[in-house]
């Protein structure tokens, strides 16, 4: 086995590991915990004790799963952390109780890694697009990100499904508040297009897209698997099919479905996901079941294989 690394990516609802071995660049382990770490972060503007406990007791689980000991790690986290008051607090208490340091990256370098992630499984699925409109639901964040060949422009907005969940509360008030919390997001889209052209291809990431790709599929959050989600097409359609299904079941069947801690968080997403095929003006997007953990890894290894030269 070649040099292995683990790459952590603590996001607003969850929390990933990937370890990979860099020189066949395949994976070696994974993990990944729903930790909802902007639990209370609309309304208090903290990381709470609880989602404190929630992170320290995930990497823990994590270190039972994969071996930390031969590897190079590098932990990163997003949105959540960058909003958070007591930000450096939450750090330094993960980091001793844990031992993992956790560098806050800004929306900038999270969408590069969600960028070099997506690239690498466009190649792998055989598509290659001319250009594409690449989208991450995040929990307290959306990045939205344009590719035009060599050239890449991306900008991180502050709507999130945990976020939005939390201070609009019911879906009927989130529904009629999209479609003004995202116009900035529409005005970037309305800019790009108006310099670059109407992107070719609609790529999703992150927990909303995969879930709704898997239902689609058949699958619920036990028998979820990464490997059949990758590539699926969802049509705005499937979306509202989904979502149908998704709200006339009990809380038990959604828990089954989507998992526990996740089930009030999806229909927000969905409503989100929504807006974004009419600002990018598309009727179907293809999902990826790769994003920020798989990005960061690739890089850590580019960047060991150019030290090895």
């Amino acid at each position: 086995m070649g040099k292995a690394i683990i790459a952590i990516d603590l996001g607003s609802n969850s929390i990933r590991f990937l370890k990979m071995d860099c020189e066949t660049k395949e994976s070696i382990g994974s993990f990944h915990k729903t930790v909802r770490t902007a639990d209370v972060l609309a309304l208090t503007g903290v990381i709470d004790d609880g989602a404190i406990a929630r992170v320290i007791s995930a990497i823990k689980e994590a270190k039972e799963v994969i071996d930390f000991t031969d590897s190079t790690i590098k932990a990163v986290t997003t949105e959540a952390i960058r909003q958070a008051t007591n930000a450096q607090e939450v750090l330094g208490y993960i980091k001793e109780y844990t031992g993992v340091e956790f560098e806050v990256i800004d929306g900038d370098e999270e969408a590069s890694y969600a960028l070099l992630a997506t690239q690498k499984r466009l190649e792998l699925l055989g598509q290659n697009p001319k250009s594409f409109m690449l989208v991450d639901i995040g929990g307290a964040s959306t990045e939205l990100i344009f590719s035009y060949g060599s050239e890449s422009i991306s900008r991180s907005f502050q709507v999130g499904i945990v976020t939005i969940t939390q201070s609009l509360g019911t879906l009927d008030v989130i529904a009629q508040a999209i479609p003004a919390l995202m116009n900035p997001l529409k005005l970037f889209c309305d800019e790009i297009y108006a310099k670059y052209g109407k992107a070719e291809m609609f790529l999703a990431i992150a927990g909303t897209p995969t879930t709704i790709a898997a239902m689609k599929l058949g699958m619920d959050y036990k028998s979820y698997d990464g490997s059949k989600v990758q590539g699926t097409i969802l049509s705005r359609n499937d979306l509202i099919e989904q979502l149908g299904i998704l709200l006339k079941m009990t809380i038990k069947e959604r828990q089954r479905v989507v998992g526990v801690a996740r089930e009030d968080l999806i229909a927000s997403g969905v409503l989100i996901y929504d807006e974004l095929y009419g600002i990018g003006k598309f009727n179907e997007s293809m999902v990826i079941d790769d994003g920020v953990r798989e990005g960061v890894a690739f890089s850590m290894c580019e960047a060991m294989c150019e030290e090895q030269k």
